[in-house]
């Protein structure tokens, strides 16, 4: 057997993978295509490379998220320990600078003794993924955007003919451009008038509260009638009809969204509740919310506003939210294909292939869906690889969480026969409901369960 575990793909999955096992005290062989070669979605060399939002989500263990996030902390998780130290003001979200995330996953990596990068594309010349695992243990963690050549040895390896849907990333616009006589600051419910408050003590608590990580932009109905006119009627890069079925649900483009009715923006991402215009005092008809996107807030990405419209468009309609009319934006949303296999029938509940042992996938390749996700089988696949390559080709023992845990829950999804799979974001429905009486408060439920998981954990 040889004396080092290869791990292809330096996102956040493979990048955590990697650490863990090096820090075992076993050698890793880390293939990175960058920056010989980038996916149609990166743009710089550094690993674990942010693209879509700068949200791991909440950090609240009443969401499902923020309870995967505390699990990986205990384990250690160099990059949510990373995402801790990079992150940027979201209220009870965890949002990071992105660059600067990016950075230091990088540097640890490089600076680890037993980490040896090779900046070369598997799938390409004589990089085959069925020789790499000859007589070792390799991870594929290529993500949502393995290279064709790549994706063309892990079909013929799994005999699958089907590796493909597609997601969106929202735009992002500079700070400096947003209108601030219109726009304001706040989260949620916090921004609403109190009773018994007057109107300019509402309106000077407003004023004083800047340090919140959301903008919002609010519409009265004529606004927003307009600007859902214009989004249904912009013109999109056009996809090939197989590509249309494959939209997944929970990156769903706004404007497709948009489509399926005209108050169907106004109950998600453009839903008003919790908030009063201070330039009225009354809830505005719909309302954008921009997140900080970096540690300096001088970018924000605009929430929910995943898109395949053309760059053009985008200017075009964007700019009719009140408070953008002269947006500057620094990266326009865009449409691209991501990478799956259809795990539950090709893995176990440690991300390994059943029919090679020796291969294990991780990441959103797998199914996982998200950044807290991708991390999370990383975790599992680590430990598992050097839990094989400890066993030195005898009877390895599986590390198998509970599925009391999130962690645990995602892996039995993703490794269960289900003849409608889709990619899954952590969530407690796919965690065992708690046994004896049923709690009605959701909260107080939720809480119950994270108890129950980090007592299992």
């Amino acid at each position: 057997m040889k004396d080092y575990i290869t791990v292809i793909g330096a996102g956040l999955a493979g990048s955590e993978a990697a650490y863990q096992i090096a820090q075992k005290g076993i050698k890793v062989k880390l293939y990175e295509m960058k920056p010989e070669k980038f996916s149609p979605a990166h743009s710089n060399s550094n690993f674990a490379e942010i693209v879509c939002s700068n949200s791991f989500k909440s950090n609240l263990l009443t969401n499902a998220c923020g309870l995967l996030k505390e699990e990986l902390r205990k384990l250690n998780s160099l990059l949510i320990r990373i995402a801790d130290e990079t992150r940027v003001p979201a209220g009870q979200a965890l949002a990071v600078d992105r660059e600067k995330f990016s950075e230091k996953v990088t540097q640890n990596l490089e600076k680890h003794p037993l980490i040896e990068i090779i900046h070369k594309e598997v799938g390409k010349e004589n990089l085959v993924l069925q020789e790499l695992a000859k007589d070792g243990i390799v991870i594929v963690a290529t993500g949502p955007l393995t290279s064709k050549g790549l994706a063309e040895q892990i079909q013929k390896l799994t005999g699958q003919d089907k590796l493909y849907f597609y997601d969106a990333a929202a735009p992002i616009v500079t700070k400096e451009c947003i209108d601030f006589s219109i726009a304001f600051y706040g989260e949620r419910y916090e921004q609403e008038k109190k009773k018994n408050e007057t109107c300019e003590q509402w309106k000077d608590r407003i004023k004083k509260e800047e340090v919140h990580s959301y903008i919002n932009l609010p519409m009265d109905k004529e606004q927003y009638e307009a600007f859902w006119k214009a989004l249904v009627e912009a013109e999109v890069v056009e996809l090939h009809d197989f590509e249309k079925k494959e939209i997944f649900e929970g990156c769903m483009p706004i404007e497709i969204m948009a489509k399926r009715g005209i108050d169907t923006l106004r109950f998600g991402p453009l839903k008003p509740v919790g908030f009063d215009d201070p330039r009225t005092g009354k809830r505005p008809y719909a309302l954008i919310q921009l997140r900080q996107d970096d540690g300096n807030a001088t970018m924000y990405n605009l929430v929910g506003f995943q898109t395949n419209l053309k760059f053009g468009e985008q200017k075009r309609v964007f700019s009719m939210i009140p408070g953008l009319e002269h947006s500057e934006f620094v990266k326009y949303g865009v449409m691209h294909r991501n990478t799956y296999l259809n795990s539950c029938n090709l893995l176990d509940e440690t991300y390994c292939l059943k029919s090679q042992p020796n291969i294990y996938f991780a990441g959103q390749i797998t199914g996982v869906e998200g950044y807290v996700e991708s991390i999370s089988s990383g975790m599992v696949v680590a430990l598992n690889a050097v839990s094989a390559f400890q066993s030195h080709g005898s009877k390895r023992e599986k590390i198998v969480f509970s599925s009391n845990t999130v962690i645990g829950a995602l892996a039995k999804y993703v490794s269960t026969p289900n003849q409608n799979f889709q990619p899954m974001n952590a969530n407690f429905g796919i965690l065992p409901q708690l046994e004896g009486d049923k709690i009605k408060d959701k909260k107080e439920r939720y809480l119950k369960i994270a108890q129950r998981s980090l007592e299992n954990f």
